[in-house]
């Protein structure tokens, strides 16, 4: 009769094994996740190393750290404890092998979670452990099963290593691959073709199994998702610091510059504009307690969030900072409901945190929607929840990093409108970091315009639009005309890219390099001609009646004012774009162009201006008015 024990120590040793991998598994692939060190490619040749090193080899190194002369096993022996040829120094050897396809598995499964859906977690007060169990793990669960799966088919087929650390005792170390081992060496074709079967039925079963249970877990899920959109309950929509006040100074070194910025910020939306890579989210990601700055200090209504002479660094978690992310980070193993309620304080009870969970999601028109799944939801309607998110959590301060950035023009007009309604009633902090200057002007009351990680400007969104100053802002504001500039007199400058001279009505700054003109401010005379003359001849007609009005003791109309204009130049027309409602111009001064190309400025008309413009013969005459005329310096002086 055939003795069975082989196969029951074998599925021991392998279910021990297993369990310890999982854990370690998943403790070693959270820790390298996060751990950049220069230790870290050491470490990871370390932990794989067990798969490729022979099983012989293994076990000899096995044999040498738990032999009796061996480090560890030294110290066990001093407390009676013998490893070698025990069935423990078969867990061991198990362990060992399979520990690689766990870490490995594990570790690839948490490099697919989005990092900003982790990063919303900690700004939302979530604990490192509680971010573990309720975010990564879940998230990473396919993979941790998959793992387990492998490590156990692998713990399962463990020869070499277990025979030379273990021995093959029967009944105590001898598993299913030395019973087939030593049954071929005896002859016992059959019995080792039995336990080559019994390996097969249980490694192959296993691997069956997981596969066929991730398959009915996302059917169920779809099947739960296509539920959920038939059901047509609702919830019931149910019936928050004064003077709040960011004061930042940070530096932080980079390798392409260095970021160097000091703002303040009270109740009114902050626009952080700036093109990509100028240091923007940078901010809001030292802010919010995601990055470490260099050196400076962020006080929040009075809290010190960070101070590097202090030593002050308080965790994400702690600071009450919400961040929405670009993608909007939400949860995807959670529904609308629950992540909505994930930033809760502790303590509240259920009811308690349905009723707020309802609320918010009234407030951000998705009442009826909290049992979906984040998966089944419109950009639109993503952006509203992780909003809802936010505002549950209570937060101080309100962290925009390009909310708009992936939606479309038609999407994003509807879903601005919307947030610009909540920022009104929001009481904190707002940061909105875009690089779309009208977007910028929509919703905030302040700009902070960066360049290569320092601010060049921060001042009321209208003055920032009429001196902008610097040339990278005055850019970032829309400006498309930018020519070098020297001064020839005290009111006078000299445009080098216009080729024209200019009056100027300021006073000229020493630091002047560059000077500057907005599409939509140069004039035309030959429609500014024709719109005069409709002028005329409307202040005639109302002047009819003058003499009846002025016996009546009523004072006459004054003719109007007519504007003395200078900086006048003849412009030819190199090309032309169009727009739904605009025409682009695209101008040389003072001689007739040689190509498409060969242009001077943009000027931009609508096209009523346009159907009179088009109808002139060439050359044009154009002009610009001194006191639109911006006066800037390099960004770099």
């Amino acid at each position: 009769m055939l003795d069975l024990s082989p196969l029951w120590v074998s599925l021991r040793i392998a279910a021990i094994a297993t369990a310890i991998v999982v854990i370690l598994g998943i403790v070693a692939a959270r820790f390298m996740h996060g751990y950049r060190g220069k230790w870290r490619s050491l470490l990871e040749g370390i932990f794989l190393a067990p798969m490729v090193l022979p099983p012989t080899v293994l076990g000899f190194l096995l044999l040498l750290l738990f032999g009796k002369n061996g480090p560890l096993g030294t110290l066990l022996g001093k407390i009676g404890v013998n490893v070698v040829f025990t069935w423990y120094a078969a867990v061991i050897t198990a362990t060992v092998v399979a520990f690689p396809l766990m870490y490995k598995t594990v570790l690839g499964a948490m490099e697919q979670i989005d990092s900003n859906v982790q990063q919303a977690a900690r700004t939302l007060g979530a604990s490192e452990l509680r971010l573990l169990w309720r975010v990564t793990l879940p998230l990473a669960f396919p993979g941790i099963v998959a793992g387990a799966t492998l490590a156990f088919a692998r713990a399962l087929g463990e020869f070499g290593a277990t025979l030379m650390l273990a021995g093959n005792i029967p009944g105590k170390t001898q598993t299913l691959p030395m019973a087939i081992y030593f049954a071929v060496q005896a002859g016992a074709f059959r019995e080792a073709a039995a336990w080559t079967g019994a390996i097969l039925v249980i490694a192959l079963g296993g691997l069956v199994l997981a596969n066929q249970w991730g398959d009915r877990r996302r059917y169920a899920t779809k099947r739960r998702r296509s539920a959920r959109l038939r059901a047509s309950g609702r919830f019931r929509p149910l019936s928050a610091t004064s003077n709040p006040l960011l004061e930042v100074t940070l530096r932080k070194s980079l390798a392409e510059f260095t970021l160097d910025v000091s703002f303040v910020s009270n109740g009114q939306p902050l626009g952080v504009l700036g093109a990509s890579g100028a240091g923007k989210s940078l901010i809001l990601r030292c802010i919010a307690g995601v990055e470490t700055p260099d050196a400076g200090r962020i006080v929040l209504n009075g809290r010190v969030l960070f101070d590097s002479d202090r030593g002050i660094d308080v965790p994400s978690r702690d600071r009450r900072v919400g961040v929405l992310f670009q993608n909007y980070a939400l949860f995807p193993n959670m529904t609308v409901a629950q992540n909505v309620a994930f930033g809760l304080p502790g303590g509240l009870s259920v009811r308690q945190q349905r009723e707020i969970v309802e609320k918010q999601l009234a407030a951000v028109r998705l009442e009826g929607m909290g049992d979906r799944a984040v998966t089944e939801l419109s950009g639109g309607q993503q952006q509203r929840v992780a909003l809802a998110r936010l505002l549950a959590s209570q937060p101080e301060a309100l962290l925009l990093d390009e909310p708009f950035s992936a939606l479309d023009t038609h999407l994003r007009a509807a879903i601005e409108r919307d947030l610009q309604l909540r920022l009104r009633q929001f009481p904190g902090i707002t940061l909105l970091v875009t690089h779309n200057i009208e977007e910028a002007y929509r919703l905030c009351s302040t700009l902070l315009v960066m360049d290569r990680g320092s601010a060049s400007i921060c001042d009321r969104k209208q003055a920032v639009f009429d001196r902008p100053q610097t040339v990278s802002a005055a850019r970032l504001t829309g400006c498309k005309n930018i020519s070098r500039a020297v001064a020839v007199g005290t009111s006078t400058i000299c445009a080098l890219d216009w080729s024209c001279t200019l009056q100027v009505a300021e006073p000229i700054p020493k630091t002047l390099t560059h000077v500057g003109l907005r599409a939509h401010q140069v004039e035309f005379l030959e429609a500014l001609s024709r719109r005069n003359k409709v002028m005329r001849e409307t202040m005639v007609e109302a002047c009819l009646g003058e003499e009846t009005i002025a016996e009546n003791g009523t004072e006459a109309i004054a003719p109007h004012p007519q504007p003395t204009l200078t900086n006048i130049f003849p412009c030819w027309l190199a090309m032309q774009g169009e727009t739904p409602h605009r025409m682009t111009l695209y101008l040389k001064l003072n001689a007739p162009p040689n190509s498409p190309d060969d242009y001077h400025v943009q000027a931009e008309v609508y096209k009523n201006k346009w159907a009179v413009l088009k109808e002139m013969p060439l050359p044009w005459s154009i002009a610009i008015d001194p006191e639109r005329l911006l006066l800037l310096r390099d960004s770099d002086g």
